[in-house]
């Protein structure tokens, strides 16, 4: 890496001659060195380009400076995605990039500039009723679309068309050296060797999304819904996997009874309702919206009182009779493996509500949290999960001493098989990215936690073991950042090729350094 020589004025003076923004001031730097879990070292200075020019001099002013360069989407990670290691890094906030640039209902893609949430390219996409297949993460509301190109991710639609990158077709990226290349056609993918994909879940290790084009599907008309509860992991699992085989769902997810008692108590009823009759009333009219209502009020909190483990499947089509003759699939499936049906709240509710506020990033009583998550084969995923409860199991003493619980959320993804969350609650002292995040009353509500460094110092231990585990059990990872050991999943001469990669795009490691453990 290069020395820093450039004094803090003459860059800042470098970077606002490309016509960007630059922020330096001690309240904005200490507040971009965050993400959701940590922070990072100290910053030189964030830049807000407006277009991908400016990005690409800004980039290039500041690597001629000899300092590294980070892209930020929505600022959602947990994994160290552009926190940096070391101090001087100038961090490129893309939020201002938000257009939407074309829509081409013919070719049935759509191109966006990288800052685009997928909140936003929804309502855009929603006027000409279509959408991306994979449409969007539960933190969508803030979470971009260039975000989700370098760190993948999953949610809306995954069930039946997988990741988020898959529905990319082509890029323009900004290399280090400030250079701005396409690296394919926006109507097919791949073109010869598929350089989109290079770049595709890179954590911005070798360069930084300007624009991203996303094939289109049609919306969809008609939707149906399933509730189910299981006694045990292994039924749990077993139905989950097989849902996903047959291609039915374009969500199946589910909690075990940790989470269940989490988003019990956090979520609320008259929220609910809200949410649901206006879905309803589009979907279905104004008494079918009221009759919804109803049945979410007088379910209550209770219906997953007896529940172990929860699933909840998601299907759709353009009739009625296709979406429902799925979920007919399914709780067939759900018989066979002893599970059996209760209300269907939640999936309505978070269909009702794709991009609601983001207010989990804190527990119910203001506790941190950090999701840790595995993309598992179907084979592979109960005997995961069992080594997760394993480990809690070895640890409950020192996890109930501490305030220390947990809950694991589980997703089918398309073609893929199983993705395993555990997610850690700790009492800990908040940042300035989770209370920017929150709403504002809803994060009043919440009691405040003093700084806890046991408490901190544990989750850190098992976080790491919950990564050992998954390296164990031969998952992928989304948000790859600083987390996951992803380089040492690799041959060494697929190390190679991925170093040599790195190399000829990046020679001086300016690059979000050691991102993808580069």
């Amino acid at each position: 890496m290069a020395t820093l020589a450039t004094s803090p004025s003459i860059l800042a003076d470098s970077l606002r001659a490309t016509g960007a923004e630059v922020l330096t001031d001690e309240e904005s730097l200490n507040f971009y060195a965050h993400d959701i879990y940590d922070r990072g070292a100290d910053l030189a200075a964030v830049v807000r380009p407006k277009d991908k020019h400016q990005l690409a001099a800004a980039v290039k002013a500041a690597t001629d400076a000899g300092h590294p360069v980070a892209p930020r989407g929505g600022g959602m990670s947990y994994t160290g995605g552009y926190t940096q290691e070391q101090a001087g890094a100038v961090l490129f906030d893309l939020a201002s990039m938000n257009r939407v640039l074309e829509v081409d209902d013919v070719s049935m893609t759509v191109t966006v500039e990288a800052g685009c949430t997928w909140a936003a390219l929804k309502e855009r996409l929603s006027h000409h009723h279509l959408r991306t297949p994979m449409w969007g993460t539960l933190s969508g509301l803030k979470a971009s679309i260039g975000g989700g190109m370098s760190q993948n991710g999953i949610f809306w639609g995954t069930g039946r068309y997988g990741s988020a990158v898959q529905s990319c077709t082509a890029l323009e990226v900004v290399l280090a050296d400030g250079t701005l290349i396409n690296t394919g056609k926006k109507h097919t993918r791949p073109y010869g060797p598929d350089l989109t994909g290079m770049f595709l879940g890179d954590t911005g290790a070798l360069g930084i999304k300007a624009t991203v084009t996303l094939k289109l599907i049609p919306e969809a008309d008609c939707h149906a819904y399933g509730s189910f509860a299981f006694d045990d992991a292994k039924s749990w699992f077993a139905a989950s996997s097989a849902i996903e085989r047959q291609g039915i769902a374009t969500e199946c997810f589910g909690f075990d009874p940790y989470l269940n008692a989490i988003r019990m108590k956090r979520d609320s009823l008259t929220s609910d309702a809200k949410q649901l009759v206006g879905m309803m009333k589009k979907q279905g009219g104004v008494l079918k919206a009221l009759k919804e209502g109803a049945k979410v009020v007088a379910a209550g909190r209770d219906f997953l009182k007896d529940a172990n483990f929860s699933m909840h499947v998601l299907a759709e089509g353009r009739i009625q009779a296709a979406a429902d003759a799925d979920i007919e699939i399914a709780r067939d499936i759900v018989k066979r493996y002893g599970g059996r049906e209760v209300e269907n709240t939640i999936p309505k509710i978070i269909r009702a509500n794709p991009f609601g506020p983001l207010n989990s990033i804190l527990g119910p009583d203001g506790e941190r949290w950090a999701p840790i998550h595995g993309l598992v084969s179907h084979g592979q995923s109960p005997a995961c999960f069992a080594a997760f409860e394993k480990l809690f199991a070895d640890h409950a003493e020192e996890m109930e001493r501490l305030g220390v619980h947990y809950g694991t959320l589980i997703a089918a993804v398309g073609g893929a098989g199983m993705v395993i969350e555990p997610c850690l609650y700790w009492p800990d002292a908040s940042n300035p990215v989770i209370n920017d995040t929150i709403e504002a009353g809803h994060l009043k509500k919440l009691p405040k936690h003093e700084a806890n460094a046991e408490a901190w110092a544990l989750t850190q231990k098992l976080k790491k073991a919950i990564v050992d585990i998954f390296y164990n059990h031969d998952a992928a990872h989304f948000q790859i950042g600083r987390t996951y050991r992803y380089r040492d999943s690799l041959h060494p001469r697929a190390d190679a090729l991925l170093k040599a990669a790195k190399a000829e795009l990046d020679p001086q490691n300016l690059m979000n350094p050691g991102s993808l453990g580069l």
